[in-house]
This record gives structure tokens, C-alpha cells and sequence, in this order.
């Protein structure tokens, strides 16, 4: 019995080590291949933010391998990429409140599901699938959009999330040669 204490007593040492040194160092490292990325549009009442982990392509088929589609993905590295409204918005004429969010999708050849969830976890995969299942819980979605997959000329190395502004303002996801853009309105 004490043998059986003493085991169990290692094993949560061993497990408190390894989530408060052990994932906060490979945080560190994987951010080293996919920089953590901050965008801001603060015009015209709005009050905007996105922040993710933009990897890069390195030679790889991104959607439909690295990224398969109709798959939930975390919508870049690391954790899942987070997405901040000050004020009441509109994410392609469905209501968004001011708030945070996490921001996942699911990449599809020719349209993109867009969804932004209230829960924002830790890291955006299990580490039991090595990365490949996202960890968003359907209940927590807020809201889910479609939109269409635009087909770019030149390949973009790294993946990126923009505030672009043209004929109106769009949350753009952009990376290889495939991009997104979701109109936001107020």
C-alpha cells in the first residue's frame, strides 16, 4: 500500500512538472516555427484584434494534406487563434457580440466554414492525435459562417490573418494559394 502511495505521488509530481515546465517550454518552441501574430483595425467604430500562430509552408501541400479538408482546424499554430470585438459586430450579416473568441474553421475546396467559438482552450489540438484533432467544442460555438475560397496566383509562404479594407472591411486567411475573406459590418 505505501509502495502504491508512493507511485501515485510521483506520478503527479511528474505530471504537475510537465504542465507547468514541460508546456510552457514547447510553447516556446513551437513558436519559434509558427511566430505568434497580432493584427489591429481600430477605424471607423471599430475595434478589432486577431491573434494567432502563422506557420509557414515549407514545401508541403497545405489543404486537403497538412490541413485536411472538412476537418475542424485550430486557423493556425499552437493555440487556437483568438479574435476580440470591442463593439457589436457583424460577421456576414449574423450578429457577433463584443467579446472574445476563439477562431476555427473547417477548409473545404471551395468554401470555408468560419466559426467563432466562447472558449478559447490552452492549445488548440490534442497531444494524443499529434496535433490532428482540434480540441473547439461544438456547444460553445457562437456563431458559423460560409464563405467562398478565393484561388490565388502566387503561393503565400506563411499563413496569415488580416483586417483588409476594400468595397467594405474583411477578416482575410490567407495562405499557399488559397484565401478567405469574410465580410464584417457594423
Amino acid at each position: 500500500m505505501k509502495a502504491l502511495k508512493w507511485i501515485v505521488g510521483i506520478l503527479v509530481v511528474l505530471a504537475l512538472l510537465f504542465y507547468f515546465v514541460g508546456m510552457p517550454f514547447l510553447k516556446t518552441q513551437t513558436k519559434k516555427n509558427s511566430p505568434e501574430t497580432t493584427n489591429t483595425y481600430t477605424d471607423g467604430g471599430y475595434d478589432l484584434l486577431v491573434n494567432y500562430s502563422s506557420p509557414s509552408k515549407k514545401g508541403r501541400v497545405i489543404f486537403g494534406e497538412l490541413v485536411p479538408y472538412d476537418k475542424v482546424w485550430r486557423t493556425g499554430a499552437n493555440e487556437p487563434t483568438r479574435f476580440e470585438t470591442k463593439t457589436d459586430i457583424m460577421i456576414m450579416g449574423k450578429a457577433l457580440p463584443a467579446g472574445n473568441y476563439s477562431l476555427w474553421s473547417i477548409p473545404k475546396e471551395g468554401s470555408w466554414t468560419v466559426i467563432f467559438n466562447s472558449a478559447i482552450p490552452d492549445w488548440g489540438a490534442t497531444l494524443s492525435s499529434g496535433g490532428a484533432e482540434a480540441t473547439r467544442d461544438p456547444e460553445t460555438d457562437v456563431l458559423q459562417v460560409e464563405a467562398p475560397v478565393i484561388n490565388m496566383t502566387n503561393s503565400q509562404e506563411n499563413f496569415s490573418i488580416t483586417f483588409d479594407e476594400y468595397n467594405g472591411l474583411f477578416l482575410t486567411l490567407a495562405w499557399d494559394t488559397t484565401k478567405v475573406q469574410v465580410p464584417i459590418t457594423q
